[in-house]
């Protein structure tokens, strides 16, 4: 019996995009992988099968499912509703969260030229996104800044002469920058160094064809390009953008990014879920395929305590981060960051631990090209870094409860206070 309680319509896109994940978009990596090509090639090309693939995501409507109710370009689903189908997205990340429309960088920058763009913004750029016909990225990493605190970024965001701004600096790790259909930047940078601390950052859109704006190398993730999107270094020289481009004003930066991340970290850790049971499926096949010393694998004691422990951990992990997207749906994703948080921390770091333990039952099969086990691995170290790294995190989840705890405590203090009076 599930716990996960979904409507009726929410049921409908689950039994949906489970056929369409399993019987058409894992069958198709394969042809994906060799299609992509080899070399420069790679982030030239976009393989025809997820053209196809994206067609047949929108005939069925699974199109831009990850826009909730309370936007009118969304499907209307609940973030908790959602979540249950991000994890079945995660299960082919590579293809079937394009393939929806429904992968990042696209997802938050979406969002915010949805609840943050102009009418003329969301014309220009939002559309086209929401259509599949351009893909973008969202530029706030610097190489020479420790970017875990985003008061650090220097890229600056300067009134220019003749109106406008002119953007100047470097990024990195900007997922998204390489593929061929990478139209825009959203960037962050520094408009106001004499305003407050959180308050000299903006926001502004960039369009990746202005002239300054140079894509420096692609780079790897433990030797992954993930081509054709790819993770960029990306220079932006004297770049003009108009004033209109700016995203709800100078110094509103962390306003937007907060609430660009929150949904966002809910969603990579329902895909990392999908990734993890799908890690636990061919664990479990290949033990049972397999024997050493007399017996099958999986009659190993070694090897039951490991599907035991992998299976107790990704249901806790669920738990939480349905905990957290109910809390997003409820009181919004401010009020929920100590939840949201915990997901972000504890959902990687147990995926990586069933990769692990999978990859340890394949053997030497288990670090090569013939299993998606590595490629996973590969990403999910990387996510305890992505979004915020664990101890930025940590540190939040522990200041949040100081804080409650003590709350709590002053509640009590005065509810006594009053019963003695």
């Amino acid at each position: 019996m599930s716990v996960i309680q979904l409507s009726p319509r929410a049921e409908k896109f689950h039994k949906v995009l489970t056929a369409f994940v399993e019987d058409e978009c894992i069958p198709a990596e394969a042809e994906y992988r060799r299609d992509l090509g080899e070399g420069a090639q790679r982030w030239k090309t976009v393989p025809q099968v997820m053209e196809r693939l994206k067609e047949r995501a929108r005939a069925l409507g699974l199109w831009n499912l990850f826009l909730t109710k309370e936007y009118a370009e969304g499907a209307g689903l609940s973030n908790y509703e959602y979540a249950v189908l991000c994890e079945i997205m995660g299960r082919s990340p590579a293809i079937a969260p394009e393939a929806c429309n429904c992968s990042a960088p696209d997802t938050g920058n979406m969002e915010v030229f949805a609840k943050y763009g102009s009418p003329e913004q969301k014309k220009r750029w939002l559309q086209p996104l929401l259509e599949g016909k351009i893909r973008s990225a969202f530029a706030m990493t610097e190489p020479d800044v420790a970017s875990s605190d985003a008061t650090n970024i220097c890229t600056r965001i300067e009134r220019s002469s003749r109106g406008g701004y002119v953007v100047n600096g470097r990024k990195w790790w900007i997922s998204g920058a390489g593929h061929p259909k990478c139209a825009v930047f959203i960037t962050m940078g520094k408009s106001d160094l004499s305003a407050k601390k959180h308050s000299q950052q903006s926001i502004i859109v960039v369009p990746a064809d202005a002239p300054g704006v140079k894509v420096v190398r692609p780079l790897t993730v433990f030797g992954y390009d993930d081509a054709p999107h790819g993770h960029c270094e990306v220079v932006f020289e004297n770049v003009w953008v108009p004033e209109e481009n700016l995203i709800l004003g100078e110094g509103r930066g962390f306003e937007v990014i907060q609430g660009r991340l929150g949904p966002g970290r809910i969603h990579h850790c329902m895909r990392s879920l999908g990734m993890g049971e799908r890690a636990m499926e061919l664990m479990v096949q290949r033990v049972q395929s397999r024997s050493t010393f007399g017996r099958k694998i999986s009659e190993h004691g070694v090897v039951l305590d490991f599907i035991a422990k992998s299976r107790m951990d990704l249901e806790s992990a669920r738990m939480l981060v349905l905990r957290a997207a109910d809390m997003i749906d409820k009181v919004g994703a401010k009020n929920a960051l100590k939840e949201i948080a915990m997901a972000k921390v504890m959902v990687p770091n147990i995926v990586l631990a069933v990769l692990d333990r999978a990859i340890q039952m394949f053997g030497a099969g288990g670090v090569g090209q013939d299993t998606p086990l590595a490629d996973f691995w590969a990403g999910m170290r990387t996510l305890r870094i992505a979004d915020g790294p664990d101890e930025v995190h940590t540190r939040q989840i522990a200041q949040l409860e100081i804080r409650q705890q003590n709350a709590r405590l002053e509640a009590r203090k005065q509810t006594l206070s009053s019963a003695r009076l």
